[in-house]
C-alpha cells in the first residue's frame, strides 16, 4: 500500500516565479490498484510520479510504502522497489547496448543488488521466455542493438525491464504518448497483461482521456496540483470521453 500524506511542492519559493505544483495531495493506493491519471499540462502529474520516486522531496507532507515512512528515502533506494517508464522509448535503454545487455542491466540491479552486463546461460534462456510472451519476435533478437528496434519494440523492452524484477509500485510516464496509434495499443495490452500476471500497483499517466477510461480500476483527476477526482471502476466506467473534459475546466 502507498499512502501519501498532505504532500506539497513549490518550485522557486519564495520568488516571482514561485509555483504550487502539488498542494495537500492525499491519496492511499492499495495492492493491486491500477490508476490511470488525467490532467491538463502543469497539473502536477509527472511532480507526483518525482515525489514518489524520491527525485523530488516534498516542501511538505509524508510517503509511506507499506506502513514504512520513505519520504526522505533515496531516489536509487526507492528504484529498488519502485520501476518508472517514460514517454520516449530511449529514455531507460541504452541503445549501443544490445536487448540482452539491456535486459541484464535491469535484472542484474533488482537481483544481485548491483548493475552487471553479464548474461548468463540460465538468465539468456529467462530472458527470451519473457521477450516470448510479448509476441513480437524479440525473444530472436537478443543480440540486436537496441537502438536499431522500432520504438513500440524499444518500449516493449523498456517495459520488460521494468519488470523483470516485479516492483511494488509500476510508474507509467505516457508511456505510450510516442508510439504510432498501432504500437500505443499493442505496448497498453501488453502493460495490462503484465501487471495482471504480476499482480502489480500501477499508476498511468496519459491525455488519451480514452485509455484513461478503458484501462485500469481508478481514476485520478489533477488540476493546478490538487486531486480534483477520485473514481472507482464504477464511477468511471460510465463516463464517456465528452463527460472528462468539464473537470479540465474547473
Amino acid at each position: 500500500m502507498l499512502k501519501l500524506e498532505n504532500i506539497s511542492v513549490i518550485f522557486n519559493k519564495g520568488t516571482s516565479l514561485e509555483k504550487v505544483a502539488l498542494e495537500d495531495f492525499s491519496s492511499t493506493i492499495q495492492d493491486g490498484d491500477f490508476i490511470t491519471m488525467l490532467g491538463s499540462n502543469g497539473a502536477g502529474k509527472s511532480t507526483l510520479f518525482n515525489v514518489i520516486t524520491g527525485a523530488l522531496k516534498p516542501a511538505k507532507g509524508k510517503i509511506f510504502l507499506d506502513s514504512e515512512d520513505i519520504t526522505r528515502q533515496k531516489e536509487h533506494v526507492r528504484a529498488r522497489y519502485i520501476g518508472r517508464l517514460f514517454q520516449n522509448p530511449e529514455h531507460g535503454t541504452a541503445p549501443h547496448l544490445t536487448v540482452e545487455e539491456n535486459l541484464a542491466l535491469a535484472y542484474s540491479s533488482g537481483k544481485y543488488g548491483k548493475f552487471s552486463l553479464a548474461v548468463h546461460k540460465q538468465d539468456r534462456a529467462y530472458f527470451q521466455e519473457k521477450l516470448k510472451t510479448l509476441d513480437m519476435g524479440l525473444e530472436d533478437r537478443l543480440k540486436t542493438p537496441i537502438g536499431l528496434l522500432s520504438g513500440g519494440q524499444r518500449q516493449a523492452v523498456a517495459l520488460m525491464m521494468a519488470v523483470l524484477n516485479p516492483p511494488k509500485i509500476l510508474l507509467l510516464d505516457e508511456h505510450t504518448a510516442a508510439l504510432d496509434p498501432k504500437s500505443a495499443q499493442k505496448i497498453l495490452e501488453i502493460t495490462n497483461e503484465l501487471i495482471q500476471k504480476e499482480h502489480m500497483t500501477a499508476l498511468m499517466i496519459t491525455h488519451n482521456i480514452q485509455d484513461a477510461l478503458d484501462n485500469g480500476n481508478r481514476l485520478f483527476i489533477l488540476n493546478e496540483g490538487k486531486l480534483i477526482q477520485d473514481m472507482d471502476f464504477a464511477q468511471k466506467s460510465k463516463l464517456k470521453p465528452a463527460d472528462i473534459l468539464n473537470y479540465y475546466a474547473v
